[in-house]
């Protein structure tokens, strides 16, 4: 893996490599950009509230310990957002850009190599196992760990976009395709 930094995003052609077209090339049936934001932004903010009532229901703790084991949380998960991004991009074997996007306080990679499907849900969900995952499971170990269970709880919930990439890769793409990524977009065919 190649990271080069793609710089701040504005719209698509600003990205650096636009992807190759493939025979057959299958887009994943997906809501344009602005319904995306919003199904992944509600669902995300209906999952942390959630993962925070499991926080509070299994910790039961004082208001000060609970606010700031939450503040702790949010900062640790805001630190998050360039590791999370960096995960994603450990995943691709050729180069893979890192752009900014300070309009959306948001920061995504994009590489247009082809990858199989595994691969793909494991670059989707690789960062929220490690940041949001692991961390929560540490809490339901140890109840003590309440700022690791609120990073957690925010972690996952921050990862809708990507559970939505790999709920279309589980349902659309069939058995031995290979996906890549074309502009803003994900597609797949079969070799």
């Amino acid at each position: 893996m190649k990271l080069h930094y793609g710089g701040k995003y504005k719209d698509e052609s600003d990205l650096k490599v636009f992807g190759d077209d493939h025979e057959g090339e299958v887009a994943f049936r997906e809501p344009d950009q602005k319904m995306f934001a919003l199904i992944a932004n509600v669902c995300s903010i209906a999952l942390c509230a959630a993962l925070f009532a499991v926080l509070f229901f299994i910790a039961r703790p004082d208001i000060v310990s609970l606010f700031r084991a939450l503040c702790f949380g949010c900062i640790l998960s805001l630190l998050t957002l360039l590791p999370h991004e960096l995960l994603h991009a450990l995943c691709f074997k050729n180069d893979v850009y890192l752009y900014l996007w300070p309009s959306k306080m948001m920061a995504f990679v994009h590489g247009t190599e082809s990858m199989s499907k595994s691969r793909f849900i494991f670059m989707s969900l690789l960062p929220n196992i490690v940041f949001g995952a692991i961390p929560f499971v540490l809490f339901l170990i140890n109840r003590g760990w309440l700022a690791a269970g609120s990073m957690g709880a925010m972690c996952i919930s921050m990862g809708l976009g990507d559970y939505i990439n790999v709920f279309n890769a589980a349902t659309q793409m069939p058995k031995g395709a290979k996906a890549f990524m074309k502009g803003f977009h994900t597609y797949w065919y079969m070799e």
